[in-house]
């Protein structure tokens, strides 16, 4: 096996240290998320950590493309060929039983898929009823959990079942960047030699983990835990419990029999960092009056929280302002299904390779996965009606699973940035609106790109991702000026849509414009074929028109939007929310 980086040898990341030790301690606590940019060491904290356990403790990693029989199990096929009979074939949880099972872009995995990890982590045990097995077995293990914010954030109710957060960031410091630079090209040089050099230090730590067991509990930490839980206006009992959890595993962490109420100071940051938004645009962390919360329920704390080896040392980012003229309600954007049609707001599921099972079929083609009972029960229905002696299973008995996926969309944002519309406050008004628009995007779980023209040409911003923070951070540092490049615009952000739709990511291009193309040869007719092109495509498509109304009004938008095909919308209606029911028959 490749020799891990020693986990006592990572630089910094105390806060994940931490949380790391707290879940192993007590495996109730649900789990650790750590969310972080690319190379801020997540996955290699996790590998680590994994060499912390018993011995011979197991690390599994899940992949994203892991199906619901792989992670759980299912019927044994060998077995059931061979001998005809029913019997369980063990799966990703079931190897992972006493270790850590690691998921890197949890974020990006199924939903039901995170349901099944988070409800197995807190109850120890794996309960399969399926393809006609009925199976319980032992699955205690560490879940850790990793992703890239930039990727799209979980879903609120899952987000919400993962025990503790923290937020991974690459060190600061400049001496503590080279010494990060330092320790890992000390290790690719030798890595067992560089594991000798840590070994005492990991083997402290194997011992203190292994001595450690959650501390006893009284009432006055209990009731402290509930207040402050109230007062970070956590929904439901899931903060309490964690928060008590979570302080005895770190009082016996400490080598303390009694917990006390520091250890509540020091967890609730991690407790409580996932929990505290009540806005899809609100900036990830603890609430913003954590410290003036602990310091009146628990009294006065130490002046750097950050000594006590986990405590928030990290200074409270500054709430992002929201834009000028913010919407006054969510307005619904969705993009259009030629097959069928579908309720406003709901989504169809669409068949696919990836999903729940949810049938079977004959084999259609090559065969990725096979439904063992239906492929089973067809060979014995063959069987039955051919004389003795035909073979047991034959390539025409072959089913494969039916899997259904909900649909999304992928929403191109192609906002005008040119002069004109750095002008009476326009573009303020275009952030709010488009603000609105991501707050439903966040609450459908759709993705989000953005295309800005401006000067000579366009310029994808922001590839589609999930996460909405991204998307607002980039429109707000939007700036404006020179010529508008109309045509090349429309181009970007329609190659972009057709490149990223897949059959479960539907497009709509909504485009921010006040039609008046000025760069080019022939600017109004370059854009006129561009919108042609769309039109041509089929691609859904939405204009918010951000001319001013007036006696001097070109109509130059909605001309577009005409060639097109696509619906216009002027920006005023858009941001008082009225047009909300007409917006919702792009659904249909």
């Amino acid at each position: 096996m490749r020799t891990p980086f020693p986990f006592s040898a990572v630089v910094g990341s105390e806060e994940a240290k931490l949380a790391l030790a707290l879940t192993a301690v007590d495996p109730a606590i649900g789990g650790v998320l750590l969310r972080g940019e690319k190379g801020s060491a997540k996955s290699t904290l996790a590998r680590g950590f994994a060499r912390l356990l018993a011995a011979g403790a197991p690390f599994v990693e899940l992949p994203l493309g892991a199906t619901e029989e792989r992670v759980v199990g299912s019927l044994d096929l060998a077995a059931a060929l061979r001998d005809n009979t029913v019997a369980f074939q063990p799966g990703l949880l079931a190897a992972a039983d006493g270790g850590l099972l690691y998921v890197d872009e949890v974020n990006l995995l199924a939903d039901h898929l995170v349901d099944v990890l988070l409800d197995v982590a807190v109850s120890g045990r794996n309960i399969v009823e399926r393809d006609n097995v009925s199976h319980e077995h032992p699955a205690r293990f560490v879940l850790v959990g990793s992703m890239n914010p930039e990727e799209g954030d979980l879903r609120p109710q899952l987000l919400d079942r993962f025990g503790l957060s923290v937020d991974v960031r690459a060190p600061q410091d400049v001496a503590e960047r080279a010494e990060v630079v330092r320790r890992r090209i000390a290790f690719d040089r030798d890595p067992a030699g560089f594991a000798a050099a840590w070994e005492d230090a990991e083997g402290a730590q194997v011992d203190r983990l292994a001595a450690a067991r959650p501390a006893a509990t009284g009432d006055e930490v209990l009731a402290a835990a509930s207040r402050i839980a109230v007062e970070a206006r956590a929904e439901g009992m899931r903060a309490d419990l964690v928060l008590v959890r979570a302080a005895a595993a770190r009082a016996g962490w400490e080598g303390r029999l009694q917990t006390s109420l520091d250890d509540l100071r020091v967890v609730a940051p991690l407790v409580l960092a996932h929990r505290a938004r009540r806005h899809p645009l609100d900036p990830p962390g603890p609430p913003p009056q954590l410290d003036a919360t602990l310091d009146e329920v628990l009294g006065p704390g130490p002046t750097d929280a950050g000594d006590d080896g986990g405590g928030p040392g990290e200074a409270e980012p500054d709430r992002a302002v929201e834009p000028a003229e913010a919407p006054s309600a969510v307005t619904l954007l969705a993009a259009p299904r030629h097959d069928q049609p579908a309720a406003g707001g709901r989504r169809s599921p669409v068949v696919g390779d990836r999903g729940r099972s949810v049938g079977y079929r004959a084999r259609t083609g090559p065969v990725s996965s096979v439904a063992i009972p239906a492929t089973l029960a067809a060979g014995a229905t063959r069987r039955a009606r051919e004389p003795s002696g035909s073979p047991g299973i034959t390539t025409a008995d072959l089913r494969e699973p039916v899997r259904e996926a909900k649909t999304g969309n992928l929403l191109v944002l192609a906002v005008d940035a040119s002069r004109s519309m750095g002008a009476d406050a326009r573009m303020a008004a275009v952030k709010g609106a488009l603000c609105g628009l991501l707050v439903d995007a966040y609450q459908r779980r759709d993705r989000v790109a953005l295309v800005t023209f401006a000067g000579e040409g366009a310029e994808v911003a922001l590839r589609p991702t999930g996460s909405v923070e991204v998307a607002r951070s980039r429109l707000e540092d939007l700036p404006t000026g020179g010529a508008t490049p109309l045509a090349a615009g429309l181009r970007a952000a329609a190659d972009l849509a057709r490149r990223h739709t897949t059959p479960t990511l539907r497009p709509l291009l909504v485009l921010v414009t006040d039609g008046r193309a000025t760069a080019g040869e022939e600017p109004l007719a370059e854009a006129a074929a561009a919108a042609a092109d769309i039109a041509h495509d089929r691609l859904p498509a939405v204009v918010i028109d951000v001319e001013p109304a007036g006696a001097d009004a070109l109509g130059l938008a909605a001309e577009l939007a005409r060639t097109m095909r696509a619906r216009h919308l002027r920006l005023p209606d858009l941001t008082s929310g009225r047009l909300e029911a007409a917006l919702r028959s792009l659904t249909r």
